[in-house]
């Protein structure tokens, strides 16, 4: 990649932390159970994947007001899920989930990423898309090396094109986020890398909604820093301690 389109956007994505790593209000950094979102503030959130990560933490967005299509290739399967979640939730299709949504939450394994590909192509043009997919040779094949080459982030952007990618949410496991979310004492960091200021700003958003705290790591070349393999995966703690692992950027 070039140097001076790789500076650019660590440029954006600087811009982009400045606004969203400043200290929450102390009202905020004490909640311990999810707030309703505003009306005016709530998000359409499509899922696709709904299984752990996508139940989890679409289940959560739910209890904090955002109204909620889990999707998968068997929506049937869904209804338990969303008549425990109440009237915020219901079950689809991904096709119906893409065209719901003002944002998508990503939680297939990373060999799906293909098939969605040429399923929708074009739908995802202009969406924000909170990638927490992970690849896994033994599990997702070839991708998984494309993935280990050119970047996590980066090869989800080439294959969902034109969407707005935020990589988030991947860095730890479903239970994690079922048992951590508005923790009392210093909510837990939750990564996030990605191009487009603004994508950031609304993913930023949507983890404070799930209860935990926004860290921004860097544009979406830097999303392999919090991927398994690298130095901040599993790293759990505060913001604060985030940071610090982080080297202090």
């Amino acid at each position: 990649m070039p140097a001076n389109v790789t500076r650019r956007r660590w440029l954006r994505a600087g811009a982009a932390a400045l606004l969203l790593v400043a200290p929450l209000p102390r009202a905020v950094r004490a909640q311990t159970g999810p707030a309703p979102a505003r009306e005016a503030a709530a998000q359409r959130i499509g899922v696709i994947g709904s299984g752990r990560i996508g139940g989890t933490v679409g289940g959560l967005w739910v209890k904090a007001g955002h109204p909620v299509l889990f999707s998968s290739r068997h929506p049937e399967a869904l209804k338990p899920l969303v008549e425990e979640l109440g009237t915020l939730a219901r079950a689809g299709t991904v096709a119906e989930a893409i065209a719901f949504s003002d944002v998508l939450f990503l939680a297939t394994p990373y060999g799906a990423l293909p098939q969605l590909a040429r399923d929708h192509a074009g739908a995802w043009q202009g969406k924000i898309v909170l990638d927490a997919t992970n690849a896994y040779e033994h599990r997702d094949g070839p991708i998984a090396d494309e993935a280990r080459r050119d970047g996590i982030g980066l090869t989800t952007a080439r294959y969902l094109r034109g969407a707005r990618v935020v990589r988030a949410f991947n860095f730890m496991g479903a239970a994690q986020f079922a048992s951590e979310h508005h923790r009392p004492g210093g909510l837990v960091a939750v990564p996030i890398a990605g191009d487009d200021p603004a994508a950031l700003q609304v993913a930023a958003q949507l983890v404070r909604d799930a209860g935990f705290e926004p860290v921004v790591v860097g544009p979406l070349a830097s999303a392999d820093r919090f991927a398994p393999g690298g130095p901040l995966f599993r790293q759990v703690g505060t913001a604060d301690e985030f940071r610090q692992k982080m080297g202090g950027r």
